[in-house]
């Protein structure tokens, strides 16, 4: 099995969020949408860690390049403190600031027992009865205007740990949030789990889904803190609504916060020389698509770069590509990596099946140039002090 890391993640007040979003200048994505089922400007919250770490260091040369590739992008806001008496507040607060912005807020429940299988991620309730008075409070909070909600990573991709009997329970107790969630408010958006396209087959995850209550929701999210290619999550989005009957209801929302590089075969736990993917959006040109997300937020790590959940400025810096965007182009040809080293100047042009990469290096340089592309892909090219380019795409 393909195992997918999730991390527990704190909630931070919303209080400031003006001062915040003036010091950081945040823009936030065009309204319009096309295809999906869903229109708006998706919320870009100015709590998030890297946002404050913009706004506290902001002498840092990496400050720049994190505040404009990272922190000024829509991210959802995770809720996974054990805190019943407050949650609503909580949630209540985030939405609230979301609707007064006009932007639709994505906020993400992780509070499922047994969460991620006693791993770098547990916790959540006490058990299943104390989950479901915690998603009454949290969906009392959700107000009553669009709102998405990504209910409980891993919790039906990742079942290893649970009996029979339990897995029939969870999934009854997920049932119930989809059913007080849209009861709260009949406006929202939700979207259970089903993985990712190199975890569960299709089948089975539309079994899980199915088994979850997926047809009283929204539909299903997928790519959760993983790296996987948004086309390949497109295609595994639609092979799971064919094996749940193609209902016309459901649909699909996938997490394109970190796959701009694509996986690094199956490593999970924050993999080197991935960068963060498109724009997060609800304008996806995807019928079955709802919304390109950032769901996990980009410099927050999985417990390998730094403790879990934590803010690294190395790792943000990484993955917003260490630099600025040079120039673009358009390729559709599968990952290839091409080295030349030279002592004297020359200009080496690279062909691989519909893209022609064209490199000069400079006397003494060895410059290595690689494409990462997809039948949708943007690419974009970052260069450095030392004269040596690194050109990526991320997943449109």
């Amino acid at each position: 099995m393909v195992r997918r890391h999730r991390f527990g993640r704190m909630a931070v007040p919303v209080a400031g969020l003006a001062v915040a979003g003036l010091a950081l200048g945040l823009t936030t994505i065009a309204p319009s949408a096309s295809a999906g089922s869903l229109s708006g400007t998706l919320y870009v919250d100015p709590s998030t860690q890297s946002a404050r770490w913009v706004a506290a260091n902001p002498n840092d040369h990496r400050a720049p390049v994190i505040r404009d590739r990272i922190a000024s992008k829509a991210q959802s806001r995770w809720v996974s403190e054990y805190n019943p008496s407050t949650v609503q507040s909580t949630v209540s607060s985030y939405v609230t600031a979301a609707n007064s912005a006009g932007q639709v807020p994505v906020i993400t429940a992780y509070m499922i027992p047994n969460r991620d299988c006693g791993g770098a991620s547990a916790g959540g309730a006490p058990d299943l009865n104390a989950y479901a008075t915690w998603v009454k409070n949290f969906a009392s909070g959700l107000g009553n205007q669009l709102v998405l909600v990504i209910l409980e990573p891993d919790s039906l991709a990742l079942l290893t740990c649970l009996s029979s009997a339990e897995i029939t329970a969870r999934s009854n107790a997920l049932a119930n949030a989809v059913t007080t969630i849209k009861s709260a408010n009949p406006n929202a958006k939700v979207y259970l789990d089903a993985g990712h396209s190199a975890w569960n087959a299709a089948g089975e995850a539309a079994n899980r889904l199915r088994a979850a209550g997926v047809m009283q929701a929204d539909g299903f999210y997928s790519n959760v803190s993983n790296y996987r290619y948004t086309a390949d999550e497109i295609a595994f989005g639609r092979n799971v609504l064919a094996a749940l009957g193609s209902p016309a209801s459901l649909h699909q929302v996938i997490d394109v916060s970190r796959n701009g590089n694509g996986p690094l075969g199956g490593e999970w736990c924050d993999p080197a020389g991935r960068l963060v993917g498109r724009d997060p959006t609800l304008d996806t040109g995807e019928a079955t698509v709802d919304g390109f997300l950032w769901v996990k937020l980009p410099g927050e790590a999985d417990g390998c770069a730094a403790s879990a959940g934590s803010f690294s400025p190395d790792l943000a810096y990484q993955l917003a590509g260490s630099g600025t965007i040079t120039s673009s182009t358009t390729t559709t040809t599968r990952p290839t990596t091409t080295t030349t080293t030279t002592t004297r100047p020359t200009t080496t042009t690279t062909t691989t099946p519909r893209t022609t990469t064209t490199t000069t290096t400079r006397p003494r340089t060895t410059t290595t140039t690689t494409s990462f592309c997809d039948p949708v892909a943007s690419t974009a090219t970052f260069s450095s002090a030392t004269d040596t380019s690194l050109t990526y795409a991320y997943r449109a």
